[in-house]
């Protein structure tokens, strides 16, 4: 296993153990890992660390902490509207995480689902 598969593999144990009254699930995604709650997505698992799914209040009291900042893949890209970054000692902290976790299943839950999109018949 190499060090970016220990690490997503740590972050995966981390969300886990701190979501005990969630059904989660985890699908590949963007060189990371997407984690699901109700199947929907909630958190980012990649080499940059983890990131929550959060609504505007949720955003601004995370960003608050020490840390915390807008996830960004790579310093060219722009910063995430949506997901923040978890400090790593939140994130080593079931107690601490467990109700970041349940901020942002409920702000997910609370959203408007998307319609996909229709594709064009030629």
């Amino acid at each position: 296993m190499s060090g970016g598969e220990q690490g997503l593999a740590l972050l995966q144990q981390q969300l886990s153990s701190a979501a005990t009254s969630m059904e989660l699930s985890f699908r590949p995604m963007f060189g990371g890992v997407m984690a699901y709650v109700g199947g929907r997505p909630f958190a980012s698992l990649s080499n940059v660390g983890m990131a929550l799914k959060l609504d505007e209040p949720g955003r601004a009291a995370l960003l608050a902490l020490p840390g915390a900042r807008p996830l960004q893949y790579t310093p060219n890209d722009p910063p995430s509207r949506s997901y923040v970054l978890i400090p790593p000692d939140v994130a080593a902290d079931p107690e601490a995480l467990r109700p970041w976790l349940e901020r942002s299943a409920a702000a997910v839950a609370a959203a408007p689902v998307r319609k996909k999109a229709k594709k064009s018949q030629r």
